[in-house]
């Protein structure tokens, strides 16, 4: 949909306000998830590149938050500077080469990401990696984090799973997951821009995106502990690997 304004038909907005409120009830009820629920079924409606803009200011103003508010943000830099680093080259890189992409191409890969996303969520449990081992794993993870990020935005699950299997504190996850974020965030929507995947009407609207998605997160909140965790991540992994199916046949 080469516009995207106020020219939208109601139901496209009702749609968009239910699917951001879908978003901040996952990531109020896990923690995580709101772009890899939200973006890849905006795309259903929208052009993938767009649903990604869409999600700017949510993305951006809720990882500045956590990262202010889990501090020792110099600590958390130096632990993973190189993946940060790694990160931000491959993401600018991979924007770059495939500002060509068809639609079409956009959507098998987004497709592709989630897949991959729903067997990280499933096995990534599993792994384990020896702090002394960061030195290399840490850019490696930031490349695939980048090239993720690159095609769809998509770099939690990645992320989640490498700093998991360092079996970090609670606090230290926090911290360390919003400062990696925050870090990412800002060059790869600034690649998406420059490129142009999508203009100044997306980056206006994902303020009013803000609204459902603070809906759903405190409805999450009030599900948390009345729904079992592993039922809703089964419901979740169903959705997401319906919704992968549905972007390549689309």
């Amino acid at each position: 949909m080469a516009d995207i304004g106020v020219s939208f038909p109601v139901t496209l907005w009702a749609t968009g306000f239910a699917i951001m409120v879908i978003g901040g009830l996952v990531k109020g009820t896990l923690g995580v998830g709101l772009p890899l629920v939200v973006v890849p079924m905006l795309s259903l409606f929208v052009p993938a590149p767009q649903a990604m803009g869409l999600l700017m200011m949510p993305v951006l103003l809720s990882n500045l938050w956590q990262t202010i508010e889990g501090g020792n943000v110099t600590r958390g830099v130096r632990r993973f500077g190189w993946l940060i680093v790694m990160q931000l080259v491959v993401t600018v890189g991979t924007v770059h080469f495939t500002r060509n992409l068809s639609l079409h191409g956009f959507n098998v890969m987004l497709a592709l990401v989630v897949i991959s996303a729903v067997v990280m969520m499933v096995f990534g449990h599993s792994f384990e990696v020896h702090p002394s081992r960061e030195r290399w794993t840490g850019p490696a993870v930031g490349g695939v984090a980048g090239f993720m990020a690159g095609v769809s935005s998509l770099t939690g699950p990645i992320l989640i799973t490498y700093l998991m299997a360092l079996r970090l504190r609670r606090e230290e996850f926090i911290g360390a997951i919003s400062i990696i974020y925050l870090f990412g965030a800002i060059p790869m929507y600034g690649a998406m821009l420059w490129y142009g995947r999508f203009g100044i009407d997306e980056v206006l609207l994902s303020f009013l995106t803000l609204v459902p998605m603070l809906v759903g997160l405190q409805a999450g909140r009030a599900i948390r502990h009345r729904l079992s965790e592993v039922i809703f991540r089964r419901l979740l992994l169903g959705l997401l690997t319906v919704l992968s199916v549905l972007l390549i046949v689309k």
